[in-house]
């Protein structure tokens, strides 16, 4: 019998909130990171705390107290960066409260303990410790939402767009969504499509599995699904060659098909996010 994978994950929060990733769900992301019945040795999450803001406002007081309690319940150790005000010589002040150097430490002070190292996070500053990650044997992923760092996704060893993976970030308007089924909302890309037919196909991820690296959806262990798409069902800010870029990622709805026994339509397909930088 194979030995268990030790996993490790590593999220930016800051870097996540600001750049899509808001109200993303750490029990999905915990379910994604053991898919391959890994053991999750490291569950580390690295959010910034205004402490001078909680002085005087007691509601954003009680409401990160309350975040924080429950991604610990769902068994993730935080680690609270504080937020630090800097005036320039202009008066103008900024704030800051960068988590890359702990989440840096962290990741290299626990790799050898551990297989696999998942990091959350589009900073391209990441791009050493993934190269000294991987030099110590450690095999490394990283999810993102928008304005991941171009370089970031070529050196790791899978990227997976966050948009992607099911129910990891909720669809805000469907708040009792049932994702992959017929009526429900999606996100997925273009595969394949036909400018002077007026159609293509589309593929999502059903469910959260360990053969994700089996896409076509024609193999039967395959999460994929294919789903057809008629160019009368997309907005109109959507051009060709978006459909035709995998990096595309569109946001659409689900429906049986009338002419196929099992098959799927999209409808209302629409932009989600770019991801690229």
């Amino acid at each position: 019998m194979p030995l268990c994978q030790r996993v490790g994950v590593y999220v930016d929060a800051e870097n996540v909130r600001y750049n899509g990733g808001y109200q993303m769900r750490y029990d999905v992301l915990r379910r994604f990171a053991a898919r391959e019945n890994g053991i999750l040795q490291r569950l580390n999450t690295y959010i910034s705390y205004d402490s001078e803001r909680a002085r005087e406002d007691p509601e954003y007081a009680k409401k990160s107290r309350g975040y924080q309690q429950m991604v610990r319940d769902f068994g993730w150790k935080i680690t609270v960066k504080y937020v630090r005000r800097y005036t320039d010589e202009a008066g103008n002040i900024s704030m800051k409260a960068n988590a890359d150097l702990d989440m840096a430490v962290d990741a290299m002070l626990q790799a050898e303990k551990l297989d696999q190292v998942i990091l959350v996070t589009g900073d391209g500053d990441f791009l050493q410790v993934v190269e000294a990650l991987q030099n110590r044997g450690c095999r490394v992923e990283l999810i993102g939402f928008k304005n991941v760092s171009r370089a970031l996704q070529q050196e790791v060893d899978a990227f997976w767009p966050g948009f992607l993976i099911p129910d990891l970030l909720p669809v805000s308007y469907e708040p009792r969504n049932e994702w992959g089924k017929s009526g429900s909302c999606v996100r997925g890309v273009c595969t394949k499509w036909f400018p002077d037919k007026g159609y293509g196909f589309l593929r999502f991820i059903q469910d959260i599995s360990p053969d994700l690296w089996i896409t076509d959806p024609r193999e039967p262990a395959s999460p994929y699904v294919s789903v057809f798409c008629h160019a009368n069902e997309v907005a109109e800010d959507v051009t060709e060659d978006m459909l035709m870029n995998r990096e595309t990622i569109l946001e659409f709805y689900l429906n049986e098909s009338d002419q196929k026994d099992n098959g799927l339509v999209a409808n209302n397909v629409r932009l989600a996010f770019n991801i690229s930088r």
